[in-house]
This record gives C-alpha cells, sequence and structure tokens, in this order.
C-alpha cells in the first residue's frame, strides 16, 4: 500500500513567509507520512522572478535537505526558471519526493516512450525544453490577450509505482483580470477562457501519442465563483449605484446600498476591489453555503472528479503575517487551488474497509499566513497492482 500526498503552494514573499511555509508543510508530512508525495507550485518565485532567485534556491536547499524530509531518500524537482524566454517561462515548480520504504519506483520518459528507475536526488531548472521525463507547455498568447505576458501553463510527469501508472500534472490556469468584466455575464467571459485551457491540458494527455493512464491534474485552477450570481444573493435586498469615468463613461464602480439602515454599504465592486461588508459569509462553515457558485467544474463532470471540498476558499488570503484567516478585499474568495482526477484515478484510491479516514482533502496552514493562496492537499492510499486493469503497465515499464 502506497500513500501519496499532493500539495499546491502559489505566490508568497519568499523571505517572510518561508519558515511559515515549511513548518506547517512538514507538519503534513509528520502527520500523514506518504511515501510517494508530488508538490506542485504555480508562480514560484514571486511575480520578481529575478529578485526572488536566491530565495528559490534557498527553498529547495532546505526542502532537500531537512531533518523532516531525511527518510525520503530519491528526488526529482523540476524549476521552470528561465524567466527571460517569454515564449516558453511559465514559473511552474514542481516537486516529487519517494521514501527510503518505497522500492522499484519508474518514471517515464516521453522521448525514448519508456520508464526508466527513479534513483537519488536530481534537480532541473533553467530550461526545462531539454528534459524528457517532462512535458511543458504555456498557453498561446492567444487564450489571453488582455494579458501582455502570461505565464499560464503546465507541467506533466509519468509515474509507475507497484505496476500502477498515472500521470501527474502541475497546471496554472488564467486569472479573472476585473471583477467589473466577471460581474457582467454568468458565466463569465473568464471563466469560458479557463475552460478552453483545461480541455486543452486534458486532450493533450489523453491523445494517441503515448499510451492513456490514469491522471491527477493540481494546481491553481483560478476557478471562481459565478460573481454575478453571488453579488445578486450577497446583495440580494440592495440598492446599486454606477460610478463612471468622467472622460470615457466607463464604469469604474458599483456600490451596493442597503435600502434601509441608513443605506449602509454592503459591497463595492472596482476592477480589483472586492468589499464586502461581513468576511464571515466566506469563512462560516467553511464557507459551503457559496459552493452552489463553484460551477466552472462542471463543464467537465464527465471528464473530471473532486472530492467534496470541506475547506474554506483558498485565495485571496491577506499576505499580512498576522493575519493568518483574513481575506484581502481584492477579489472575491474562491477555490482557486483543487485537485481533480480522472475518473479512472478515482477507481485507484483505496476504499476504507473501517472507520479510518485514508482519503483527506484539506488545506495547509489554517491559521497562519501563506501567502495570498493557502495550499491544498490530498492524501490518500492505493493498492499494489491497482492500475492493471487501467493500464497494461507491467509490459511498459521497460527499465533503462
Amino acid at each position: 500500500m502506497q500513500e501519496f500526498e499532493h500539495c499546491k503552494n502559489t505566490e508568497a514573499k519568499p523571505e517572510n513567509l518561508q519558515k511559515n511555509w515549511l513548518r506547517e508543510f512538514y507538519q503534513v508530512v509528520h502527520t500523514h507520512k506518504p511515501h510517494f508525495m508530488a508538490l506542485h507550485c504555480q508562480e514560484f518565485g514571486g511575480k520578481n522572478y529575478e529578485a526572488s532567485m536566491s530565495h528559490v534556491d534557498k527553498f529547495v536547499k532546505e526542502l532537500l535537505s531537512s531533518d523532516a524530509m531525511k527518510d525520503y531518500n530519491r528526488a526529482r524537482v523540476y524549476l521552470d526558471e528561465n524567466y527571460k524566454s517569454q515564449e516558453h517561462f511559465t514559473a511552474l515548480g514542481s516537486f516529487y519526493f519517494l521514501h527510503e520504504s518505497l522500492k522499484n519506483i519508474y518514471q517515464f520518459d516521453f522521448k525514448a516512450k519508456k520508464y526508466k528507475k527513479v534513483t537519488g536526488k536530481e534537480i532541473y531548472s533553467d530550461t526545462l525544453e531539454s528534459t524528457p521525463m517532462l512535458e511543458k507547455e504555456k498557453f498561446p498568447q492567444d487564450y489571453f490577450p488582455e494579458c501582455k505576458w502570461s505565464r499560464k501553463g503546465f507541467i506533466r510527469t509519468r509515474w509507475c509505482i507497484t505496476d500502477c501508472a498515472f500521470d501527474l500534472v502541475n497546471i496554472h490556469l488564467f486569472h479573472d483580470a476585473s471583477n467589473l468584466i466577471a460581474w457582467e455575464t454568468s458565466p463569465s467571459v473568464y471563466s469560458g477562457i479557463r475552460h478552453k485551457a483545461l480541455g486543452y491540458v486534458l486532450d493533450r494527455i489523453i491523445d494517441q501519442r503515448f499510451e492513456k493512464v490514469s491522471y491527477f491534474v493540481f494546481g491553481d485552477f483560478n476557478f471562481r465563483l459565478d460573481a454575478k450570481a453571488v453579488v445578486e444573493t450577497l446583495c440580494a435586498k440592495a440598492t446599486m449605484q454606477t460610478i463612471r469615468a468622467a472622460d470615457t463613461n466607463e464604469v469604474v464602480k458599483l456600490i451596493f446600498r442597503e435600502s434601509d439602515n441608513d443605506r449602509k454599504v454592503m459591497l463595492q465592486l472596482e476592477k480589483k476591489l472586492f468589499d464586502y461588508f461581513n468576511q464571515d459569509v466566506f469563512r462560516d462553515n467553511n464557507g459551503t453555503a457559496l459552493l452552489e457558485f463553484d460551477r466552472e467544474l462542471s463543464v467537465f463532470k464527465d471528464r473530471l472528479y473532486e472530492l467534496d471540498i470541506s475547506f474554506p476558499p483558498s485565495y485571496p488570503y491577506s499576505e499580512d503575517s498576522s493575519q493568518g484567516k483574513q481575506y484581502m478585499n481584492t477579489r472575491c474568495p474562491a477555490w482557486c487551488d483543487r485537485i481533480l482526477m480522472s475518473h479512472s484515478a478515482k477507481e485507484l484510491i483505496l476504499k476504507s474497509e473501517n472507520d479510518e479516514k485514508i482519503v483527506i482533502y484539506d488545506h495547509i496552514g489554517p491559521n497562519v499566513c501563506m501567502g495570498d493562496h493557502k495550499p491544498v492537499f490530498l492524501s490518500f492510499r492505493i493498492a499494489a497492482g491497482a492500475g492493471k486493469p487501467i493500464a497494461n503497465v507491467h509490459k511498459c515499464c521497460v527499465v533503462q
């Protein structure tokens, strides 16, 4: 039986948050003791990439040498650090750690089309284009023309453990550029862009070039709540005031006020402002009252499965180190960070034979500042040989 752990993390100020982040991460590792662990990062190093490179190196060294990770005697680290290449740069980072108790782990070489045994610890960075052990793509510029230089894309690796083959995909989809535009239609124009990009990735990983295997896709999907429906619900009894720019007549602000109660302001909406008067609605009972507005995955229900969400919206948290639970008022809080899987991958997850909760889908660092995103993790066990009915991996695991 192997236990897996998938985690995801997005941008943070490395010098302020690394200690917090690693402490919380190590706590999860200690609690669940995974044998195979995948850690997927987006916006690795932050938006000021050049200035943050030293922090990235420090983070990687700490992870690979820390006492908390001493039982993981093999590792693969893939860092897209080639920030000078506008055409290819994704700022993605994928880490894989293998516990010393795990025997015979193989990773797929996409060029040679065969599996290779994983030994030792290796780091690949700068340009990943020449690395045959992964597939990396940045989405075409015309997917999101509003953004002059998008880093959005994906990295895919394939693994074979106890005759079970699966793909792990690190993904970063497009954000909402403007709250006002997101509010205009239901679903929003941005959800359509994400739908197109995610569909592209799913088609890519099941195309005819390689044998089809189960897959897990995890990262920052940037899924947002249906803004129009959320605002109409939160401000059902409010009146709306529209403020336009004097020179262009463009809408620059919407103010929703209570009809009575001295016309109290309930919500102010601008391009990068979502200021709702009561944040508790996003935190109470993990925000589950708002899950009905989390609709972007419904388009993919025939292709993707997700465990029930039982944690609060993962974004946008305050980056003030003293405000671990506070959301910023820049965006409507949403479950941007997710772990999704193919329906065949769902079947790999071993069902509990007793009351022990084996499958856990949760967030990390609920009470401390982890950056503007809370990392999300999935921990589960799979049975030895579970993948054989799905993929004929005992024949394809050719060792080189």
